[in-house]
């Protein structure tokens, strides 16, 4: 008794002609004479092979919305008080890096977007770690760059201290000194390297930027450091107050992701590269009032 099949691998079709004798014939040319037994033992090949071309299609078919954006709606998460995520207008417009390119980023995705806020920067990397956010901006430190994926460099910050009204703070290496406080974000990278750098001083960390703000005015701190575009925000609130000249360190702004979602790196880099160049990033930093901007080494 002959019958005939035909199995279609990765779009091709394959004549195969089962014979009486167990005999397979004409697959791609080639002649195989197996017994039954040998027919059982290459049967669990074939099979593996057609199921990982079949993942392998179902990988390469997954488009950047459904990599990027799972749930259907864009989660960016920002804290507020910070150009680079978001801060408010006293009427009432939100702007910020995140909160921008996160929009853009849902326009590019054709997918909504929901703006998702947290009391600190290292609550929305923990939110991003987790899969409940899908992007936020912010610095591509290596301590967050283990929990988190990032894209390449956006722009560049320099970091700096901002010392209270009265203050006779001249530069940074005034602060390493035991009386001196200095304040920083809770959770944050500079809490961590600011007590390698400051040795002598206290390093106090604040919940949040309006709590900072606060302990500046009642002068339980000496100086606030981070990087300068969240200094100039801050001190344009507290009248008298400086944002030193010199810096400490450099802060390289990425968008961060959740780990995972590689398969997306193309898309992100051609939109990171379509961004930069139309000046989109600019635009947005200025609208933020984003000051502190590396320009050059020294």
């Amino acid at each position: 008794m002959n019958a005939h099949a035909a199995v279609k691998l990765a779009g091709t079709q394959h004549p195969l002609s089962l014979q009486g004798s167990g005999r397979i014939s004409n697959l791609d040319g080639v002649r195989i004479h197996p017994g039954t037994k040998t027919l059982r033992l290459l049967l669990p090949y074939l099979f593996a092979f057609v199921a990982s071309v079949i993942t392998n299609g179902r990988a390469l078919s997954q488009d950047p919305q459904a990599v990027l954006a799972p749930t259907g709606t864009l989660r960016v998460g920002v804290y507020n008080g910070s150009p680079t995520s978001q801060v408010r207008s006293r009427s009432g417009e939100v702007h910020g890096l995140a909160v921008e390119l996160g929009q853009e980023l849902g326009r590019s995705l054709k997918v909504p977007v929901e703006i998702i806020e947290y009391p600190r920067v290292a609550e929305v990397v923990d939110a991003i770690a987790a899969g409940r956010v899908d992007m936020t901006v912010t610095n591509a430190s290596p301590a967050r760059a283990e929990k988190v994926a990032f894209t390449e460099s956006l722009l560049t910050l320099e970091l700096g201290v901002l010392t209270p009204s009265g203050s006779n703070v001249s530069s940074f290496l005034d602060l390493d000194a035991p009386a001196r406080r200095v304040g920083v974000t809770q959770g944050s990278t500079s809490e961590k390297t600011l007590r390698g750098l400051l040795s002598k001083a206290s390093i106090v960390p604040a919940p949040s930027m309006d709590r900072a703000a606060e302990m500046l005015k009642e002068g339980s701190l000496d100086a606030y450091a981070t990087n300068k575009s969240i200094l100039f925000e801050l001190s344009d609130a507290l009248p008298g107050s400086r944002v030193l000249a010199d810096r400490w360190g450099l802060e390289h702004l990425a968008m961060a992701y959740p780990k995972g979602r590689e398969a997306a790196g193309s898309f992100l880099a051609s939109f990171i590269a379509r961004i930069k160049e139309t000046n989109f990033i600019a635009g947005a930093a200025e609208r933020a009032g984003l000051r502190g901007q590396a320009r050059t080494e020294r």
